[in-house]
């Protein structure tokens, strides 16, 4: 088998067991993770929304750990939603626009 060959293989079978790496972290860490990414979306949301409530996607992307953070805007009447984007290497957040019943309906159609 040549050296090119060799390599090949190595990377192949490297790849190969790359999908499962994720699956190797614990329950705690994605737990952990979770909280983290709850605690700082409702944070970040409270300037704008009164008694947030936030919905967390439980594994996100690769890169992202996503949630939803609802209800009723600071003195305003109705209900909107924000989409929260957490950065997984630098644990910070950032929060979408205000997404209004309404809104969400009409996507929905």
């Amino acid at each position: 088998m040549t050296f090119h060959s060799r390599v090949t293989l190595a990377v192949l079978v490297t790849a190969s067991f790359a999908p499962s790496l994720a699956f190797a972290s614990s329950d705690d860490a994605w737990g952990a993770m979770r909280a983290d990414v709850a605690e700082k979306c409702l944070a970040a949301a409270a300037g704008s929304i009164e008694k947030p409530r936030v919905v967390v996607d439980p594994f996100g992307s690769q890169s992202f750990g996503l949630a939803l953070v609802s209800g009723k805007p600071q003195g305003a009447k109705g209900r909107i939603t924000q989409i929260c984007v957490y950065n997984k290497q630098t644990k910070t957040v950032e929060l979408g626009g205000e997404l209004t019943r309404e809104m969400l309906k009409e996507s929905a159609k």
